[in-house]
């Protein structure tokens, strides 16, 4: 009783008590992610990404796509039923950084790929209401004229191998080329084909 009273009266030692005890608390929680397989596995089928569809999600972060759509669905029916798979740690081990998210101001993006043709993705981008008139989402007519160079696409896949990527040194030098004069609007759209299609093949 003693004990409880001079914690409560000790602003201080209350704070730090409480560090410890949220800390300890998500230390519980977190650190045995580490070494579970279902976190640090690539799921089957998984694949580094090309060189264009590297480059597109590049495209996609620069220009704000992840400020409105998440790429994580719950694992709740009413997420499976409307986009399909619920999203697993596995899909995302070689995501650097991970797009999973929480923003739904646009729908969530985990299971697009191969679900629209890649003329519905470039009208849509170009103008999202001549596709979905209630659209909010913004147009993107510039990606169309943008024109990649490659010239850190290498560097980029150099990096992300260092990090675990399993890239070879053949899709390493092979990346500038495979990306010089590919236009911004079709990476993006390569990026977006690819998105969730491990798990919605299934």
């Amino acid at each position: 009783m003693k004990m409880h009273e001079t914690v409560e009266k000790n602003l201080g030692l209350m704070v730090v008590l409480m560090v410890i005890a949220i800390s300890f608390g998500g230390l519980v929680q977190i650190v045995p992610l580490f070494f579970q397989p279902e976190t640090t596995e690539p799921v089957e089928g998984l694949r580094p990404y090309t060189a264009v569809e590297l480059e597109g999600r590049d495209i996609y972060i620069r220009e704000g796509c992840v400020g409105c759509h998440s790429q994580m669905i719950r694992p709740f029916r009413a997420e499976t039923e409307r986009y399909g798979h619920y999203s697993v740690a596995g899909e995302s081990v070689w995501e650097h950084p991970f797009l999973w998210g929480s923003k739904r101001t646009g729908p969530d993006l985990a299971r697009v790929g191969k679900r629209y043709s890649d003329d519905w993705h470039r009208a849509h981008l170009i103008n999202p209401r001549d596709v979905v008139p209630e659209s909010k989402m913004p147009a993107f007519p510039w990606l169309q004229d943008n024109v990649l160079d490659g010239e850190y696409t290498a560097k980029k896949m150099e990096v992300l191998r260092g990090l675990g990527v399993p890239y070879t040194d053949e899709d390493i030098a092979g990346a500038k080329e495979a990306v010089e004069g590919v236009a911004e609007m079709d990476a993006l759209i390569a990026y977006l084909q690819h998105l969730g299609t491990v798990l919605s093949d299934r």
